[in-house]
Parts: structure tokens; C-alpha cells; sequence
């Protein structure tokens, strides 16, 4: 009897399975913890420099330091030396699903809150749009792994979640983020587009050219800063282009710092508009980037994916992604 039992309840479970038919399944969270030994490719923090002199290269690119080796800082008064580095300071998740947290394990939060899923939509067999929403990250990882006691020219913090833009109105309408960006209708035409080829070219070669501010290299627009792409070849070109649209909409409203070149030695200054040449990114997941391409697993902002990015996105659990963000340091380290 009590087998015909359970036979009768399992029977009655297939039936509602039978009547509501089949479940529409969705993208689901994936993502894993940052291993800070295995998944960092401690490479991108060089080179290492005092004044313009390198020490240590390992053959990264870098931007211009301060000539001399001597420096001066009024507050607190103290004399240093001039050294410049790449510090891993910011983590960036580029996600399909909302509140799905990829540098935190892959975990979903659930505030109750709609927001527009990510997705991929193709107009023909050639054109494809996307749209993605982004988490931005402190994680400065040399200050709280304490790999540099009493160090003075590292940020301070931990691992934190700063920005998810999918409580950000602006990040998925067009119209309303030219309240943060209003210059971008003066680069919505084709001299301005095609500048960006220039871009592309220099950051495969080296580092991007700071001057054209509104060309996010070989992956298109920074503007708008919306999570949209409107040309979407890959998951990695569409997620390098959103992780460079992100750091200059973080700078833009005055969330993030720069800490390079002159005006950097005694501390970190604002600088609304994003200079891109001051950034690198690294994947960490779906795989960790830390095998070098032609020299270098760290990719300056505009350098095309077609080298470094092949293999790194696959169905699943390789279509959500996180990158480790290093940021030019020059700093005058001295005796307070």
C-alpha cells in the first residue's frame, strides 16, 4: 500500500509537469572567486620606474614618468623619490543577468527590482547588437594581500562592490545618459568615427592615443555610455568595449581617480574625462588571461581582441565575464 502510495504522488507530480509544459530557461549566474596567485598575471604591474629611468620592464608597455627622481610633497611635507608602477586597483563584471555578481562566485542577489536582462540580438546573418549590465569593483589586491608594509603609494581599501548599473536609469536609455555626456552628439558622425582607426591602430601597437577620448580602439564608441553595443562581433570585444565605457563613466561622475604623471606624486586628482592610456585590463574569468600574448597578458583600453581573445568566451558559463582593471601609479614615496 505504501508503495502504491508513492507511485500515485509520483505520477501526479509528472502530470503537472505534463500541464504546465515545458520551462523557458534563461541565462544563468556563473562566475568564480578572483584567485589572487593563480588568475592574476603579476606581470601587468610593471614596468618599474624611478623617475624616467626603467628597473624593471618585462617588456609591458607603459606611458611617460616624471623626469627627475627627486620630489617634493607639501601635504604632508616630505621629499621622495619618483616611482611609477601599474596598480591593481579596480575589478569589473560584465554580465548578462541582472545582479548576477561573476567576481563574487557566480552568486545572484535578489532585490526584487525589474531590470532589462541582457541579451544578443542579430538584425541579419552580419549585424548583431547587445546589451550587457556591468558591476564595478574596489580591489585594490597588493594593499590587503599586504604584499608592501607601510608602503605609502598603494590606494587602501578591500574588496567592495561599488556600482551595479542596473540601478542606474541611465545605463539603459540612450537618451537620459546625454545628461552625463552631452559632448557625445559631437562625435555621432563619420570624421569622428573613422578617427577612431588611428586608435585601434596605435593601442595594438602600443598604448591608445589620449587625445581621441571618445574612441574606445579596435571595440568601438566610448559613447553613449550606455550597457548597448551596437556592432557586437564577440562576448570579449562587446565586454572589453563596456569594462573602457564604465571607467570613464565612473570618472565622469567623479567616482574613480587618477593617480599618473606629475600631478600624481603627491596624490590622487579628479579628472572628469577618462584618460585612457592610464589603464590596462586582464581577463580573470571565464579563463584567466595570465598566458602572454606577444609579451603581455595585460591589454591596454582599445587593443583589439582578435590576438589575445581568442578561446576565451564559450557557451554557458564562458558568456558572462571579469576583468582585473591595473591603473598607472607615479608617486613620490618618501618619509612622512
Amino acid at each position: 500500500m505504501r508503495f502504491g502510495n508513492r507511485f500515485l504522488l509520483i505520477a501526479l507530480l509528472l502530470a503537472c509537469i505534463a500541464v504546465a509544459g515545458p520551462v523557458a530557461a534563461g541565462p544563468t549566474c556563473h562566475g568564480r572567486f578572483t584567485n589572487p596567485i593563480t588568475d592574476i598575471c603579476w606581470s601587468c604591474v610593471f614596468p618599474l620606474t624611478i623617475g624616467s629611468a626603467s628597473l624593471l620592464s618585462d617588456g609591458q608597455d607603459d606611458i611617460g614618468n616624471p623626469s627627475t627622481p627627486i620630489c617634493y610633497c607639501s601635504n604632508p611635507p616630505r621629499i621622495g623619490v619618483s616611482i611609477g608602477f601599474w596598480e591593481p586597483v579596480r575589478l569589473v563584471d560584465v554580465t548578462r543577468t541582472p545582479f548576477c555578481m561573476v567576481g563574487l562566485g557566480g552568486i545572484t542577489i535578489d532585490p526584487g527590482i525589474e531590470v532589462p536582462r541582457g541579451a544578443q540580438v542579430g538584425h541579419d546573418s552580419q549585424t548583431r547588437n547587445s546589451f550587457y549590465h556591468v558591476h564595478w569593483y574596489t580591489n585594490p589586491i597588493l594593499y590587503w594581500l599586504e604584499v608592501l608594509l607601510d608602503f605609502p603609494c598603494l590606494e587602501q581599501g578591500s574588496l567592495d562592490l561599488v556600482y551595479l548599473t542596473e540601478v542606474d536609469p541611465l545605463w539603459a536609455d540612450g537618451e537620459l545618459t546625454a545628461i552625463l555626456n552631452p559632448e557625445a552628439v559631437l562625435f555621432a558622425n563619420a570624421p569622428a568615427k573613422a578617427a577612431c582607426a588611428a586608435d585601434c591602430v596605435a593601442s595594438t601597437a602600443g598604448l591608445g592615443i589620449a587625445s581621441l577620448f571618445w574612441c574606445a580602439g579596435c571595440q568601438g564608441s566610448i559613447y553613449p555610455m550606455t550597457g548597448h553595443v551596437a556592432t557586437h562581433i564577440g562576448g570579449v570585444q562587446a565586454s572589453a568595449l563596456l569594462t573602457q565605457r564604465m571607467t570613464a563613466k565612473m570618472h565622469r561622475q567623479l567616482a574613480t581617480f587618477d593617480g599618473a604623471g606629475p600631478a600624481g606624486l603627491c596624490g590622487y586628482y579628479m579628472q572628469p574625462i577618462m584618460d585612457k592610456t592610464h589603464y590596462k585590463l586582464q581577463m580573470v574569468y571565464p579563463v584567466p588571461n595570465t598566458q602572454k600574448d606577444a609579451g603581455q597578458c595585460c591589454q591596454p583600453y582599445g587593443r583589439t581582441t582578435m590576438f589575445w581573445g581568442a578561446g576565451k568566451s564559450f557557451p554557458v558559463s564562458g558568456e558572462d565575464f571579469s576583468y582585473q582593471i591595473f591603473r598607472k601609479r607615479n608617486c613620490c614615496a618618501g618619509a612622512y
